[in-house]
């Protein structure tokens, strides 16, 4: 029993914080061996297409448009295009009023994925932008993701996601402080070789690479990259280039859009499981495994194995050390509920929501999964409702 609390604790551990220990130390050395990687050449101003999705998105799609024709990029190279399949409010009417942006129509709603692949069909440059339509870029993005391309063996170029200062509770902080983390092992994943799955707030794709991904798929941006990935290409990262939106409006909005999260990694990994052969992918396979499966396999059953493991060494008596790890565990668990009840009350106290989100995330990761597994969980995407935004 005490192997199996050990094992579980490990593999807690290494999860969530030894991976991105472990990744800075090669990174380190890498440096030291090699210097820093270049970020790519300012002088590469490719042909792009900008591309949003967007469903019913009649409050912010004026807004999304006058940021995205904002673009600090050469106007006679970069075309607009935005898809809004199934959309019954006023989105069109107001895409209309912008004769520099080519809208795709079709009445018929079957989710974002199969409006993207559609939406590639009429995409002729060499390079492709996707945006969310409820984000806000900064005016260089474009140029930032492009200068990566420069290099043939670029595949991918992820953007940054930061989330706005918003008049939300403890969900709005829980979210804020996940990116903050992500962006970080993002960073390092791309200077050690490749990031492992770029968010679809912001995302720049060799046009040639992209293959059209199932119409049930749920994380798109994450099977797009991926794929793209499992060619040889790479997938890299650019923090200079972000994406702003608001946190999720509520404790319940958050919750919905980490199960969805979670059951489409579900779907992912079994969509991707060659990349689990090192022979095969020698380069990413480590990295996949320690940044994406196991935060959704073997580290939430670690986390209640550990509790099991933990409260029956204790009952046989096994040392002083297990009633340690027990009261340390019991504390843990506890701030967690006290931050679930304050994150209730829309309150932010950070000793208690970061124990909070993080069992947040895990429960979503169980919920998930049975979700994926009875088949609950459509692809059908339902736009979240966001917090407002600090002005």
């Amino acid at each position: 029993m005490s192997v199996i609390f050990w094992l579980s604790l490990f593999i807690v551990c290494y999860s969530y914080v030894g991976y991105g220990l472990l990744l800075y130390f090669i990174i380190r050395i890498k440096r030291l061996l090699h210097g820093h990687s270049q970020h790519g050449d300012p002088s590469f101003v490719p042909p792009v297409t900008f591309l949003v999705a967007a469903y019913n998105e009649e409050d912010f799609i004026a807004e999304k448009i006058k940021n995205s024709l904002a673009m600090d990029y050469p106007a006679d190279k970069i075309r607009f295009i935005f898809v809004t399949d199934g959309s019954s409010d006023h989105t069109n009417e107001i895409i209309a009023q912008y004769p520099q942006v080519t809208l795709l129509y079709d009445p018929q709603r079957r989710g974002k994925m199969a409006a993207v692949n559609r939406a590639m069909e009429q995409v002729h440059t060499p390079f492709v932008v996707l945006s969310d339509a409820n984000t806000l870029l900064n005016p260089g993005a474009v140029s930032l993701l492009m200068q990566h391309f420069a290099d043939p063996a670029t595949g991918v170029v992820a953007g940054e996601k930061k989330v706005m200062p918003t008049t939300g509770g403890a969900e709005a902080e829980g979210e804020g402080m996940y990116w903050k983390y992500e962006s970080l092992l993002k960073k390092w994943d791309a200077e050690l070789y490749s990031v492992m799955g770029a968010a679809g707030e912001l995302i720049a794709i060799r046009t040639e690479l992209y293959e059209h991904p199932e119409e049930d798929t749920i994380l798109d941006d994450f099977m797009i990259s991926f794929r793209i990935n499992m060619k040889g290409y790479k997938v890299m990262y650019e923090p200079a280039a972000y994406a702003m939106e608001t946190s999720s409006a509520s404790l319940g909005e958050e919750y919905k859009r980490k199960v969805r999260i979670c059951a489409g990694g579900f779907q992912s990994m079994g969509r991707l499981l060659p990349l689990l052969n090192p022979f095969r992918y020698p380069k990413i396979t480590w990295q996949y495994i320690s940044h994406r499966v196991l935060r959704w396999t073997l580290a939430p059953l670690s986390l209640l194995l550990a509790i099991i493991s933990n409260a029956l060494l204790v009952i046989g008596q096994a040392g002083n050390i297990y009633i340690v790890t027990g009261i340390a565990q019991v504390c843990f668990y506890g701030a967690a509920l006290v931050g679930y009840l304050l994150a209730k009350r829309q309150k932010k106290v950070k000793y208690f929501y970061i124990p909070f989100y993080f069992v947040f995330m895990n429960v979503a990761v169980y919920i998930g999964c049975i979700r994926y597994f009875r088949k609950r969980q459509s692809a059908v995407w339902e736009r979240a409702q966001r917090s407002i935004a600090v002005q």
